[in-house]
Order: C-alpha cells, then structure tokens, then sequence
C-alpha cells in the first residue's frame, strides 16, 4: 500500500507540471461560481471496493487538504447514454437561470440528442413561453444548421403562441437565406403550400434576395418562373420585385437582359424601367441609362420625377453636374416638377464635388418650392458637413431635422458620431447624443463604445459613468471593450481605488483586461506606493488569465462551455 502511495503521489508531482494545474483540468466548470452545463442528471457514481489503512488515509487527507477535489467524490460518467427516448430527455433540464431564453432552447442542440422526438420533447422541457420574437433570435443568432433551424420551428409552429401564417414563416425564411440554406428554404416554402398559406411579396422578395446576393441570379430566376406554383401570379409587381434585387446587388446588366428577354410576355410599367435605370445610374453608366430611357418612351411611357433623379444621379456619378444642371433646369419645361428625391439627387453631386455652398442653395430652393426635406436629405447634409469639420452647420442642420419631425434612424446617429468622435473634443458629439436619445430614438452599442472611448480619452469621468449606466439601462451588457475604456478614463484622472474596482468587476464576470490597460494601471500604482494592492490585483489578472488559456484549450478540443 505504501508502495501505491508514493506511485500516487508521483503520478500527482508529474501531473502538476503539466502546463496547466489540476485545479483546471479536474473539472471544465470547476471555478465558475455556477455551472455552465444543462446537464441536471449525474449517473450514478462506480463503487470501487477499495481498503485504505490509515498510513494512506493520511496521505490521503493530505492530497485533499492541497487539492480541490474532495476524496470521497466520484468522477460522474458524462458519456452514459439511455436507449429510451423519453428517459433520455428526462435526464436534461435547463438549470441554467442566467441564459437567455433563444440560448436555452439553442443548448438543446448542443446535446446531440437522438431523434426528432427526443429533440422536441427536450425543447418543451425548458418551459420557455414562446413569442414569435423568442423563435426570431433563435434561428437568427447562433450557429445552427439547416436542419437543426427548420426542425425547431416546426417543432414551435405547433404551439398555439405561433400562429400559422406568413408572419411566421417569413421569419425562419429569412434566417435560412441569409445563411445560404437554399434547400430548406424551398423545403419551407412546399410546407407552407401543404398548409394553404400563400407566398406573398414581401416573403418573395426575401427568397430572391437570398438567391442573389448568393450569386445565384439563374435560381433567382427559375423561382421567378415558379412563382404560381407558391400562390402568386407571374406579373408586373413579381417582375419588379426581381428586377429590384438584382439591381440592388448590383446585378444589373443581368437584370436588362432578362427585362429585354420578358418584354411582350410580361406587362411593364414605369417603376419597371425606372428600377433599370436606378441600378444603372448607381454605377455611373450614362450610355445604359439613356439606352432604357429611349425604350421606355418607345413603349408609351413618360418619364417621371424618378426617373428624372435617378438620371441626375448617374449623370453626377459620371462626372457630367453641367449636363445634370441643365436637366434639372428644363425639367418643369417638360411637365415634371421636381420633388424631394430630385433636389437630394442635385444636393448629392454637390456634395460629391465638395461644393457646400450649392448643397446649400438646393436645400434652400426645396423649401422655397415647399418640398419638405426628408432623413435622406439631413443626413446627406449633415454627413458632409462632419467630414468637412463644420460642426456648427452639421448641429444646425440637425436641430431643423429635429424640429421637422425627422427622427434619425439608429445606424444614422451612429454614422454622425464616428467622425466627431475622431477629432475635438466630446461635447458635439455629447449634444447630438442627447437630443437623439430625448426624441426616442435607440442609440447603439458601437455608438456608445465610441462615446466613452472618447470621453475616457479626455478624462471626463463624471459622464463617462453617467454614460456606462444609460448604456446598461437600455439593455446592453458590457464586453471587455467597455471596461477597458472605463478603466482608462478613471486612471486618467487619478481614481485608482474605482479603476481596481472596475478590473475586479470584469475579471469577475470573465473579461481579461489587455496588457496595456493592466500594465497602465499596475504602474500608477506603483508610483503611488501601493504595493499591496498592486501585487492582489497581480494575483488576480494571473488566475484570470490562467483561467482564459484553460478556457482557449478546452474550446480548441471542442469543449465549449
């Protein structure tokens, strides 16, 4: 028995040399303060009849005493598998309170459980009240397969919470395309058929969009074709919507030709050829723009204030504002009056010349003409306006948009922060900031990263934690990012005790602050004579980034915990 000790005790020395230490290695979730697996069940341990006299019970106690593991704990069996469905799914029940409901119903596929009903059994064990927005993060975040998505919502189409119509399954069709899962798409679209709900526009324009944007034009359309088998007639609005997505992915010379090969089979209308021309002046291709302008009035149509922007537009693009000038000028001679979109498209080859005087004078000709501007126009305007550092205009311009009933949608207020967040100090970007957030419109997350990155770079700390707490009110959690930005702006300003504070809070939720954060606040305090404290705080940014490499080792062996 003494013999066996001292091969046990041997065996332990050579293991903890090993790269990483037992306290790591004897359990994946050891030292997390609750456990990160779904697993409820353990099995039931194997008793190995075993005698132990007292000279290595003492060695014993003395191994427990260093070690974590407690010596009369048994290691549970995670491979065990029941051949009984229903015992199988027992077993697994979501304990983990802190995931969000779309990750608790996500973990279940992470179980590789066998067999359809396994699987749905275990998706109603985790007692989520469903909504349809609950199946919307579900399929659209993560990483699940085509197979694992449309089984879960099959499985959520029949709770009465999930109604069986085309709300429902445009969302799962929209989840499915974006990731190029083409043949549940179609196997979707046959469902809904079998069900009696009816494709409509919309639904068809997400399904071709996904083929397109794919590269996939050819299916895009063959399904075009097969429409009426989905419940819909192949017309001028189904024409246009395909026409639509080939241009906006920038397909248009495809477009043109199948509009040339459909033309005396399918009835065109004005927004037909005005598509054409839009996907044409994107790129500034004059002699293709006037080439579907001629047909079109070949084919009894007149041009509209569309289609007079959108040649505007390419004629700017082209680098011809003399001949856009002059279309303009003439346009009411030919019984067009120019609207909203007209004055932005002249407004944009203002801008894109960087002639702010004339941008200006257009905006000012639309409202003489009592054209009401819209966000396109302000945020034309103002955009430029930022990149050329005239922020008073820019902030002007903003209050009239305000004013007007024009609030900016979420990615606009982000785009009017980044450059004032590049130069000068916060307090233009602060005012923006604040008015958007009074008129109710959600600011993002990156647009707030930015705030307090620049806040924390001008040791304002007073706001930048006024900022922190506005930023975790509406809903978003904070990532190493923010409290590497947050841990910066106190040391700045000499608030050390906070910035230890903020670091043992991030370390605590699983965040490992960079060298260069860590190494900023360690020397401060240092050359304040803090030592003690400097040396924990050591300790703890050494556990934590123990605990990081164990954490990249195991998700490297397809650990993922």
């Amino acid at each position: 028995m003494a013999f066996q000790s001292r091969r046990f005790v041997g065996f332990l020395e050579r293991f903890n040399r090993t790269r990483y230490h037992s306290h790591y290695l004897s359990s994946p979730t050891s030292f997390f303060p609750f456990p990160f697996s779904t697993l409820d069940d353990q099995p039931s341990p194997i008793h190995i009849k075993n005698e132990i006299n007292p000279k290595e019970r003492f060695v014993l106690d003395q191994l427990s005493e260093l070690l974590p593991i407690p010596r009369n704990s048994s290691a549970p069996n995670p491979f065990r598998y029941s051949e009984n469905p229903t015992k199988q799914v027992a077993e697994f029940r979501a304990v983990d309170g802190f995931l969000l409901p779309e990750e608790k119903l996500r973990g279940v596929f992470l179980q590789k459980l066998k067999g359809k009903t396994a699987i749905e059994q275990a998706l109603t064990n985790v007692g989520i009240e469903l909504s349809l927005d609950i199946v919307a993060r579900v399929v659209n975040a993560g990483n699940l397969g085509g197979e694992a998505m449309v089984m879960f919502f099959n499985w959520a189409i029949k709770n009465p919470a999930i109604s069986k119509d085309i709300n429902s399954y445009r969302v799962i069709i929209k989840a499915l395309g974006r990731r190029n899962f083409f043949k549940f798409v179609m196997e979707i679209l046959r469902d809904m058929r079998t069900e009696g709900v009816n494709l409509d526009l919309e639904t068809l324009s997400i399904v071709l969009d996904s083929f397109v944007r794919a590269h996939r034009v050819s299916k895009a359309i063959q399904m075009f074709g097969n429409v009426e088998e989905f419940g819909l007639k192949c017309n001028t609005e189904c024409l246009n919507v395909l026409l639509q997505c080939m241009c906006h992915r920038s397909h248009v010379g495809a477009a043109n030709s199948f509009l040339n090969s459909v033309k005396g089979k399918i009835p065109f209308d004005v927004m037909t050829y005005n598509i054409v021309i839009s996907g044409w002046s994107k790129l500034g291709r004059v002699s293709e723009v006037e080439s579907v302008l001629k047909a079109m009035l070949v084919d009894g149509f007149s041009p509209d204030c569309s289609t007079f922007s959108y040649l505007i537009e390419g004629l700017g693009r082209a680098g011809q504002i003399d001949d856009a000038v002059e279309i303009f000028e003439h346009m009411k001679d030919k019984g067009c009056v120019p609207d909203t979109g007209t004055y932005n498209a002249m407004i944009f080859n203002s801008i894109s010349v960087g002639d702010f005087e004339g941008c200006m004078k257009y905006y000012k000709i639309m409202l003489s003409n009592n054209s009401d501007p819209d966000v396109i126009t302000y945020t034309k305007l103002i955009s430029a306006l930022l990149k050329a550092r005239k922020v008073a205009d820019a902030l002007e311009l903003f209050d009239e948009m305000l004013s007007r009933g024009l609030i900016p949608c979420t990615g606009t207020v982000t785009s009017f922060l980044e450059p004032l967040c590049s130069y000068g100090p916060p307090h233009a970007a602060m005012m923006i900031y604040k008015k958007a957030r009074k008129v109710g419109c959600r600011i993002s997350l990156s647009a707030y990263k930015l705030l307090l990155m620049r806040l924390s770079r001008f040791g304002k700390c007073g706001m930048l934690l006024n900022m922190w707490d506005e930023m975790q009110e509406c809903g978003y959690s904070s990532d190493m990012e923010v409290y590497e930005y947050v841990i910066n702006g106190l040391c700045n300003i000499g608030q050390l005790e906070n910035a230890v504070l903020v670091m043992e809070e991030s370390l605590w939720k699983g965040f490992c602050p960079s060298r260069l954060i860590y190494s900023k606040l360690n020397n401060k305090l240092l050359a304040l004579n803090k030592v003690e404290r400097a040396y924990k705080l050591y300790l703890k940014i050494k556990d934590a980034r123990r605990d990081e490499n164990a954490r990249r080792y195991w998700r490297a062996n397809g650990w993922h915990f």
